[in-house]
C-alpha cells in the first residue's frame, strides 16, 4: 500500500514562480510553456499559410474562384496581427 505522507518540498535552488511541490520539473529550472517556441511556430504557420498560395496552377478547375486565396491570407493576416500585438504588449512595461 503507498504510503499517504507527503515529502516536503525543497525551497533551495532555482528560484521560480511555480511550487516544487505541485511541479517536480521546477526544481530543474523549467517549468510550463516557451513563449519563444511559440512565437516562432506561430511565425512559421503565418509562412506556410502564405506559401500556400503558389500552388499548381495546371489542374485549376475549381469553381470556388479567389475564396480560397482569400481565408489564407485573411488566417495568415489575422495570426500575425496576434503575434504583433503580442510582441507590443510584451515590451510594454506593466
Amino acid at each position: 500500500m503507498a504510503a499517504t505522507e507527503l515529502e516536503p518540498a525543497k525551497s533551495a535552488g532555482v528560484v521560480t514562480k511555480v511550487d516544487p511541490a505541485e511541479v517536480p520539473s521546477a526544481a530543474w529550472g523549467w517549468s510550463g510553456e516557451s513563449r519563444r517556441t511559440f512565437r516562432i511556430a506561430g511565425w512559421v504557420v503565418v509562412l506556410i499559410l502564405l506559401a500556400m498560395l503558389f500552388e499548381n496552377q495546371q489542374g485549376h478547375t475549381s469553381g470556388t474562384g479567389y475564396t480560397g486565396y482569400i481565408f489564407l491570407i485573411g488566417f495568415a493576416v489575422a495570426l500575425a496581427g496576434v503575434l504583433i500585438r503580442d510582441s507590443i504588449i510584451r515590451r510594454k512595461p506593466r
